[in-house]
């Protein structure tokens, strides 16, 4: 019998257990997917149907998640976004929290001068960032493609929008691991090495969640747009000349301020050379936002080059 990690692919005939012995990382997807434990020697095809989980979406992201092919299962949204909305969860109630609670029992905080001040100040900063990052994936992406699972055309929005937009989250957390060990000192590292260790895992899980967003869920998003447009041309051939993504729904301004952010200045620079005030640029930005639904400047700096409003030679890629 060929054992698991020699196959090309998982399939419903594997029995779970095996998976998890091939793979720890499936007990993740286990509780995303909000499968008990307790299944003995069950395939995956009788677990998920004990647990009334959608077999195919299973088996896309346990293969995606374990390096091996996962083309060939139909993804269904629903099952997918509530394993999404799990996942976001784990990582907002539970991850999160829990390295915070390591790096206060590692490092010394008692002096808000010291660098140990700092690296916390660093990590809640990130905490902050991911937490609103999942919370509009919640409230807004999750939202539209609901609307769209019902039919509903949702105007100007579309997914590709977020995908260009989309940062899976993982690079300031190597920053921070990066600089808790070149620069922090201090005798004793078990419980430093405890918190770096859960960095580390909480990284690669970030990176793994990403990849499932950007191979499974965007493209299935993708196709359900083009059934749902296909279905409502009349509306369609309504709609503005211009989507959201166009470059006309910018004002000059927002176009001047667009190509700062993608030179990589600061708002305080794009002020000075703008002859505004720091106010009216962050509304500018905020308006630019609203707009096109690009957050971060990476995903302004793409948008800018593919636009032509800045040339890509301008660019610092550093």
């Amino acid at each position: 019998m060929i054992s698991v990690s020699m196959k090309t692919e998982y399939t419903p005939q594997d029995k779970m257990r095996d998976l998890i012995d091939d793979n720890n990382l499936i007990l993740l997807v286990l509780s995303r997917f909000g499968i008990h434990f307790g299944f003995g020697d069950s395939t995956i095809g009788e677990v998920c149907h004990e647990n009334n989980v959608d077999c195919p979406t299973f088996m896309a992201v346990a293969n995606l998640i374990a390096g091996k092919n996962y083309t060939g299962y139909s993804v269904s949204l629903p099952a997918l976004m509530d394993y999404l909305k799990r996942a976001h969860t784990y990582f907002s109630d539970f991850i999160l929290p829990g390295i915070r609670r390591k790096l206060i029992e590692a490092l010394n905080c008692n002096d808000v001068n010291d660098v140990a001040f700092l690296i916390l100040k660093f990590y809640d900063d990130y905490t902050v960032e991911i937490e609103n990052h999942m919370k509009h994936e919640n409230d807004v992406i999750f939202t539209y493609v609901e609307k769209l699972l019902h039919g509903q055309p949702t105007g100007r929005f579309s997914i590709a929008r977020y995908s260009v937009a989309h940062d899976n989250g993982s690079q300031k957390l190597k920053e921070l691991k990066d600089i808790v060990i070149r620069h922090y000192r201090q005798p004793n590292n078990d419980q430093l090495n405890s918190a770096l260790y859960d960095i580390i895992n909480c990284e690669n899980d970030l990176i793994s969640h990403s990849e499932i967003e950007e191979r499974l869920f965007v493209p299935a998003v993708t196709r359900l747009e083009k059934t749902v447009l296909a279905s409502s041309e009349p509306a369609h051939d309504k709609m503005p000349e211009h989507s959201a993504g166009s470059i006309a729904i910018l004002s000059d301004r927002e176009k001047d301020i667009i190509k700062c952010v993608a030179r990589g200045m600061s708002n305080k620079e794009i002020a000075d050379k703008l002859f505004l005030s720091i106010h009216t640029v962050t509304t500018h930005r905020r308006n630019i936002t609203a707009k096109l639904q690009i957050h971060s400047p990476a995903g302004l700096t793409i948008y800018a080059i593919m636009n032509n409003l800045v040339d890509i030679a301008d660019i610092n890629l550093q």
